[in-house]
């Protein structure tokens, strides 16, 4: 019987994390364990105050450890990888961003492990991350054996910064239908804890309150959607560094109560039973797990075309899609969502149907676990040798 590959699934990142953090625990959790010794290795930053991934990490069965920073380049977090690397006999490590990214090559030539990377895109709001890390990590992902890009948008651009396109495999994220199921019994206790009545018209968006969501567009539309909806209200589901700014132009732009921010939350699922209309109107994403769990709960969508969005969603056919930075479709999509409610509820049903057969978590690994399948081939178990 062949001896199971040893995978490190490494990633950095600060606060409570995004996306990429459902799909690298729950594809731990979902691995083969007879084929597939999964070991989730975060770079924690000392300073960073609200670190979350470890409490997520703990309801999960999955074999999750840490390795401390005191800064963002701190030399002994590389030894203390490459000890990792050597005490597990690691084969492959499976980064996910431009840090990882570059470790992951590091430890390629050091000490004989198969690098992978997963790439989520490139969504940084610095200079320093446009300028000189995203180009720096396009150049490193170039010379990767494998990539697995999560849509077809961020395959073209590995493919225009030099990678082989045969070496790249655009794999969509997945969801675990079972886990995100909508109950009807539940709609009006959730819309009550919320502060809303049977009369409201819910309008939800989930994600990180940065440049790229663009939420500053969904609350032009809510403006100007209110005079013919006075009971339209809208609930900003996340946080992040835009949050202050957004609650000004909220303020500006609606009477008290229309809008409520409720910053990070968990409990996603029961926040869906209280909404109306989902709504996507970023400029960038690569394959957005919101969407996904929209699609899975019923949720009537209305998404930008932004990234995978389009690879998830058919425009009328599981939601409406519009174009990006359009304010007017954007408005007019939700209205239509609003003023045509069986059309809605015939296309969250579709994008129910399409999540349990085609967008399935469980789908995904499979097709992950091929790739590393194909890393291995050649290579010794234990040490990674070619």
């Amino acid at each position: 019987m062949k001896a199971a590959l040893n995978v490190l699934e490494l990633r950095s990142v600060r606060g409570t994390g995004g996306g990429p953090e459902k799909t690298i625990l729950m594809g731990a959790a979902r691995s083969d364990p007879g084929r597939f010794k999964v070991t989730v290795c975060y770079l924690r930053d000392a300073r960073d105050t609200v670190f979350g991934i470890d409490a997520r990490a703990a309801a999960l069965p999955i074999d999750y450890v840490e390795v401390r920073e005191r800064h963002s380049l701190d030399v002994r977090a590389w030894g203390e990888l490459r000890r990792l690397v050597r005490n597990r006999r690691i084969d492959i490590v499976h980064a996910h961003e431009y840090k990882t990214d570059a470790i992951a090559a590091f430890l390629a030539r050091t000490e004989g492990v198969a690098p992978l990377a997963t790439v989520h895109g490139w969504t940084g709001n610095t200079w320093r991350e446009r300028l000189v890390y995203y180009p720096a990590d396009r150049k490193i992902l170039a010379k990767f054996p494998r990539l697995i890009a999560v849509s077809d948008d961020i395959s073209r651009t590995l493919a225009r910064s030099g990678a082989d396109p045969s070496r790249i495999s655009t794999i969509l994220n997945g969801i675990d239908p079972q886990a995100f199921v909508r109950d009807p019994a539940r709609t009006a206790e959730r819309r009550a804890s919320l502060g809303f009545g049977a009369d409201d018209l819910v309008i939800g968006t989930v994600g990180r309150l940065e440049a790229q969501k663009r939420i500053d567009l969904l609350l032009e539309a809510i403006a100007r959607l209110r005079p013919a909806y006075p009971r339209i209200r809208l609930v900003i589901v996340g946080d992040g560094s835009l949050r202050e700014p957004l609650e000004h132009q909220a303020a500006r732009l609606l009477p008290a109560g229309v809008c409520t921010f409720t910053g990070h939350r968990t409990d996603i699922v029961a926040l869906h039973h209280a909404f109306d209309v989902f709504v996507q109107s970023s400029d960038y994403e690569g394959t957005p797990n919101a969407v996904l769990e929209a699609m899975a709960l019923e949720t009537p969508i209305v998404a930008t075309d932004a990234g995978g969005t389009s690879s998830l969603v058919d425009d009328g056919v599981h939601g409406l899609i519009v174009g990006q930075g359009d304010v007017p479709a954007l408005t007019l999509a939700i209205r239509r969502v609003l003023d045509d409610r069986d059309g809605a509820r015939a296309r969250a049903a579709a994008g129910r149907r399409r999540v349990e057969t085609q967008l399935s978590f469980d789908a995904r690994m499979r097709a992950v676990e091929r790739i590393y399948d194909e890393l291995a081939e050649g290579r010794s178990p234990r040490t990674g040798a070619a």
